[in-house]
């Protein structure tokens, strides 16, 4: 289906109902309904926020709604975006659709009027959920951006995290609002910032050492409607490379995409893993089993959709040359001069599909402590066939998410600093930045939360049991 078909004449009413009937489930399940977790404040007499989620796109939204279900409300989550611009996908996903297919549910976890396809069918009907292919990013947007509101879940947009401190109170949040920095204290904080953190788009140096104007990542934000006429060189062959040089070809570019490899990855490894068994069974695995699955994983990459292949090869003006890296560049008259195997390739810009780094220090919070944190090249020595240096840097994270000390006892105030990101593939899997994933990551992180909640405050709970002193039933004599 190449566009929406209009909506239905009742969509408002329909949605209406559907949200009713939403309110309706989460009552039904409400059980166990009290709030059990003890207000902290500071000793200014501040109040403490029991979780600060940083990131609002998907992530963050789930493990809001995920803590809430545990019944852990003094939450919040901030974003540095406006609200509505949360996340990729109006941003650097140039994508047409999630490369995900539409019946993939998360973010509901597991309440059928919650999901995607409940919210669609309210407003365009079954045929049209029938007819649709993949989920078109725009709508998955929108979705988040009703999911958020109809679950009242605790946001504050225009909110950047600059620094993570720790102290007697808890851990001491710096943000940026409106120009203003101040304070938010809490006891955990969780990022939930997906691909970007912790880390860095990556490209070859001599990319980065060429003129801004003359340069991008696929990351980065590009103005396409000035390639128009122009050719553009992509480098890079998974999906985001595509997306570009696809964005790029309907703007009208001519578009050369070059890529190391002999042939293109065909094949999507992550089908033969999106199962239950593996989303629970992997975090548990012993750390060398982990490291041959990801090391594998990761090496081999991600294959794009059809759709994306589809999308880019109809256009006359698309070159694609494999077998071609990039060895050098430099700036030519207007344009750039790409040095290649088989000669130069002249562009008058470049795109750089080059993927991403994995770094702790690249979080401006994290700057400080990066040297405190534990990576997995700090915690597991591969077989010198299985070494990767790209892998090593991943953070080594508990099996709730958190971050470990680098030596023991130096940094115990990590247990407190949770990462729901791509930055917990290598301990988890896909998890804090897959939809796929999602419905059986979300809740293991806030079980994880909760449970150290429970922990850290059990002998004043143990105080209040002692105090519980409600009848049953009344006497006679009362």
């Amino acid at each position: 289906m190449d566009a929406l078909p209009h909506r239905e004449a009742d969509a408002t009413g329909q949605l209406a109902a559907l949200e009713a009937a939403i309110a309706r489930d989460l009552a039904l399940i409400a059980y166990p309904e009290p709030l059990w977790v003890p207000g902290r404040r500071t000793a200014a007499g501040e109040p403490i926020l029991d979780v600060l989620v940083v990131g609002a796109g998907q992530g963050g939204l789930v493990t809001l709604f995920a803590l809430m279900r545990e019944r852990v409300t003094n939450v919040l989550a901030i974003d540095r975006k406006p609200e509505g611009a949360e996340g990729p996908w109006r941003d650097f996903a140039r994508m047409v659709t999630l490369r995900s297919w539409k019946t993939v549910t998360g973010p509901d976890l597991d309440i059928p009027s919650l999901t995607f396809q409940s919210w669609f069918e309210a407003q365009w009907g079954a045929d049209a959920f029938a007819a649709l292919g993949k989920i078109p990013k725009g709508l998955w947007a929108d979705y988040l951006a009703w999911y958020r509101r109809i679950l009242a879940l605790p946001v504050r947009n225009g909110v950047a995290l600059t620094a993570l401190t720790p102290s007697a109170d808890g851990l001491v949040a710096t943000v940026v609002e409106d120009g203003v920095a101040r304070h938010l204290v809490a006891r955990k904080v969780v990022l939930a910032t997906g691909i970007e953190t912790p880390g860095r788009w990556w490209m070859p140096d001599f990319i980065k050492a060429l003129p801004a104007h003359l340069r991008a990542h696929t990351g980065d934000a590009i103005d396409f409607a000035r390639l128009d006429g122009k050719h553009v060189a992509v480098l890079g062959a998974g999906a985001s490379a595509f997306d570009n040089a696809a964005t790029a070809l309907e703007a009208g570019a001519r578009v050369t995409l070059c890529c190391r490899r002999p042939e293109l990855q065909r094949i999507q490894p992550y089908k033969q893993i999106s199962h239950a068994g593996f989303f629970r069974g992997f975090p548990g695995l012993p750390d060398a089993q982990r490291w041959r699955w990801m090391n594998h994983l990761l090496s081999v990459r991600e294959a794009f959709p059809r759709e994306t292949w589809e999308r880019t090869t109809r256009h006359a003006g698309f070159t694609l040359r494999t077998g071609t890296p990039w060895l050098g560049a430099r700036a030519a008259g207007s344009g750039v001069e790409i040095d290649t195997p088989s000669g130069p390739l002249a562009a008058d810009f470049v795109i750089a599909g080059t993927g991403f780094q994995m770094d702790v220090a690249a979080h401006p919070a994290l700057v400080p402590h990066a040297h405190l944190v534990a990576t997995w090249g700090d915690r597991y020595i591969p077989a010198e066939a299985e070494r990767n240096e790209r892998l090593s840097r991943y953070p080594y994270l508990t099996p709730g998410f958190a971050l470990t000390e680098k030596l023991p006892g130096t940094a115990p105030w990590l247990a407190d600093v949770h990462l729901f990101s791509f930055g917990a593939t290598v301990s988890f899997g896909p998890s804090g930045s897959s939809i796929n994933a999602m419905k059986f990551a979300a809740p293991r992180l806030a079980e994880a939360l909760a449970a150290d909640l429970f922990t850290a405050d059990a002998e004043a709970h143990y105080q209040a049991l002692l105090a519980y002193d409600t009848p049953e039933f009344p006497l006679p004599s009362d």
